[in-house]
């Protein structure tokens, strides 16, 4: 239905809005005013259970936004931060997060939804125009607002008050603290985490591809082998957290390939095992060259050794790959025997 369907004395009346002198263009006046088009009404201006129709869509937006904030502060308090949930496709994620995110997201769309909803409809779409004014003061009001603040700040004392003055200022100065110190909840403290991994003596070196632990004749020369620690396991709620301190690269060499001394102290039958975390930002390493034994990172090239203790040839990267020590069990499998000695992945200023 359009406002040509309707009889005039249904229409709402026009108001009256300062549009300008309407003009056409000349010589003497190249941008004369041309005008604005004829004011289209909507059905809401027209039929008033339409614009009951957009009302109760605009309330409803609104209600489901009030119950979507209740949901928010309900899963906040009762959904344990330690749940995990699966969710296709994204696959398990916590339930905590998903649930604060789902509900916080509906929340802000809907009210978003419904002011939008409620402007295009509902409230007066008249165009209006008015012509522009000078945007500084005229000089009388700028030299009485001056000296109404010079009378101001001479009533406040503020200059002869030291001691309010100087106290307020502190105030203002330190009350910003609150909410720095609000910034230690979002996570705790790394403490000396950042220094261990779930590698420990006895702990079994499992390949990442089939779940399952290594023998030394599962890898061969040349070939490059990723693997993580027996117990690990994808559903793990800290499984990326610790993946991204102990995530190995296990590589196996002639023997008599091997420079450094302690790489072959710390190898078994010239398999050794190095960390995949790159010493430059942390990136995952994946590019081996089995005639050359070097390893390259593919985020920002940097190159390393794996035939001399890892150590840097090429690129950003600031110190050797940390080395993994092994052995095999009385069963035959890959083993750690014990903790990198050193941490894991790019320089932190806590190291030493």
């Amino acid at each position: 239905m359009s406002s040509q369907d309707i009889p005039e004395e249904n229409l709402p009346a026009e108001q009256e809005h300062a549009h300008g002198a309407v003009g056409v263009a000349d010589e003497e006046n190249p941008f004369a005013d041309p005008g604005l088009p004829p004011h289209e009404h909507r059905i809401q201006d027209i039929d008033e259970r339409a614009a009951r129709r957009s009302e109760r869509v605009v309330a409803l937006l609104f209600t489901v936004s009030m119950l979507a904030t209740v949901g928010f502060i309900v899963s906040y308090v009762t959904i344990p931060h330690d749940k995990n949930i699966f969710v296709f496709p994204i696959g398990h994620i916590s339930a905590l997060n998903f649930a604060l995110g789902l509900t916080l997201g509906v929340a802000l769309f809907c009210i978003g939804a419904g002011a939008v909803h409620w402007a295009r409809t509902l409230m007066s779409d008249v165009e209006v125009a008015d012509e522009r004014h000078p945007i500084e003061a005229a000089p009388e009001i700028r030299a009485k607002v001056h000296a109404d603040f010079r009378q101001g700040a001479k009533e406040s004392a503020l200059g002869r008050r030291k001691l309010i003055r100087n106290t307020m200022f502190g105030a203002l100065a330190l009350v910003p603290l609150s909410g720095v110190m609000l910034l230690r909840d979002l996570g705790p403290l790394p403490g000396t985490s950042l220094r261990h991994t779930l590698w420990a003596k006895g702990k079994r070196l499992v390949n990442m591809n089939t779940n399952q632990p290594l023998r030394p004749e599962d890898i061969s020369v040349g070939s490059l082998t990723f693997a993580k620690p027996d117990g690990l396991e994808e559903t793990d709620e800290e499984f990326q957290n610790e993946m991204a301190k102990a995530a190995l690269m296990i590589v196996r060499l002639q023997p008599g390939n091997i420079k450094d001394k302690r790489e072959l102290d710390w190898s078994h039958e010239g398999v050794v095992a190095f960390s995949k975390i790159c010493t430059h930002v942390g990136c995952p390493i994946s590019l081996y060259e089995q005639q050359t034994h070097h390893v390259l990172c593919p985020c920002h090239q940097s190159t390393f050794d794996l035939s001399d203790g890892a150590r840097v040839i090429f690129g950003p990267a600031g110190h050797a790959l940390p080395q993994l020590r092994i052995g095999v069990d009385s069963e035959g499998y890959l083993q750690a025997l014990g903790d990198f000695e050193e941490p894991v992945g790019p320089a932190f200023w806590e190291r030493g």
